[in-house]
């Protein structure tokens, strides 16, 4: 058995921690009361990502749930509706907050990876009659995070919003990663995000902040989505501290991305040479691993237990697969001991 001292924490780009740079910015940074509008260091974040997004205006908000929410509830009424994909983050994993909090109804559309197409979509789309709920907004996920970090290209993407506009309606983009999926196309994310009423993305998943996440789009949505980030209890005080770690990761995170997805592609690749490991490494095109350990006789549970004993660590997305996420405190040299161990517990387990 190989052993290190160090843990490899491949269960998300979340874990990262803050860079020697985003540090020295934090301690650094001027501060204001962000409430009153008045933080320079979150106005000057705020502005340069409408800059880069080519947008009027951006919120600074504590988390991609919150800065979705917000922009569903900005955009849809209770008692309408929403299209998102069936394994979406917004429909999964943001604790129901669309209908708990905002009133709004998801209606899903399964797809094999993630990437929605209008002809999927348009049959899902409400008549306009009083006694069914309307329909109002769609929702993509670019990267789409539980089908493994698939891209949606610029082209359908566009297709979608235009399309959804001349039916009257909204599309928001859940754009967690959405740095990892310009990356990926080679294009500027003003350009895959261009035609989109919405953008949420995050700068704690792959541009490596401790925190916060951001909303860019017209600037009397915005200014709707900081009522609503009130009301949810996101206002924030002397944010600075936070927004300073965020403009690092805005202006450096983005130059690195392409290392994490060339290591996501060396892990797919060494699990699909191990046997009973079931993994199709053609289709990774970002920094999301998503394989299946059922034919090891373990499931996902035991078999991410085996290797935390070993310090290699990985999340469950159900009883049989496992999602393993490269990011800026993975290398390649871990990438090769997290493969070791996994070898040494599929032999050992099966």
């Amino acid at each position: 058995m190989i052993m290190t001292d160090k843990i490899i924490d491949l269960r998300s780009d979340t874990v990262t921690k803050p860079s020697p740079a985003m540090r020295r910015a934090m301690a650094e940074a001027e501060v204001g009361d962000d409430v009153y509008i008045e933080d320079p260091t979150v106005n000057r974040l705020q502005a340069r990502a409408a800059e880069i997004f080519g947008r009027e205006a951006g919120l600074f908000v504590p988390s991609g749930s919150m800065g979705n929410l917000a922009c569903i509830m900005a955009q849809a009424e209770r008692g309408q509706e929403v299209i998102c994909e069936a394994a979406g983050h917004v429909y999964n994993y943001e604790m129901a907050s669309m209908a708990a909090l905002g009133g709004v109804l998801p209606r899903v559309i399964p797809t094999a990876d993630g990437i929605m197409t209008w002809e999927q979509m348009a049959p899902a789309i409400r008549e306009k009659t009083y006694t069914r709920p309307q329909t109002a907004l769609v929702a993509l996920e670019n990267t789409h995070n539980m089908a493994g970090g698939t891209v949606y290209p610029t082209g359908l993407a566009h297709e979608i919003c235009d399309k959804a506009h001349d039916a009257g309606l909204k599309v928001h983009l859940d754009g967690a990663r959405v740095f990892n999926a310009a990356v990926h196309l080679g294009q500027s994310v003003a350009e895959i995000t261009k035609k989109f009423d919405s953008v949420q993305f995050c700068f704690s998943k792959g541009l490596g902040a401790p925190v916060g996440s951001m909303i860019v789009g017209a600037r009397p949505l915005i200014e709707r989505c900081r009522v609503i980030r009130k009301m949810l209890g996101g206002g924030m005080r002397q944010v600075g501290v936070i927004a300073a770690a965020a403009l690092v990761a805005l202006e450096e995170g983005p130059k690195r991305l392409h290392v994490d997805h060339e290591n996501a592609k060396i892990l797919a690749q060494g699990l699909a040479n191990i046997p009973r490991l079931v993994i199709q490494p053609q289709k990774i095109q970002t920094n999301i691993v998503i394989y299946d350990v059922g034919e090891t006789g373990m499931a996902s549970s035991e078999f991410l237990q085996r290797l935390s004993e070993r310090k290699v660590l990985g999340g469950a997305v159900d009883s049989r697969r496992v999602r393993m996420v490269t990011h800026v405190d993975v290398d390649w040299s871990d990438i090769e001991q997290a493969l070791r161990v996994i070898g040494e517990v599929v032999g050992k387990g099966f």
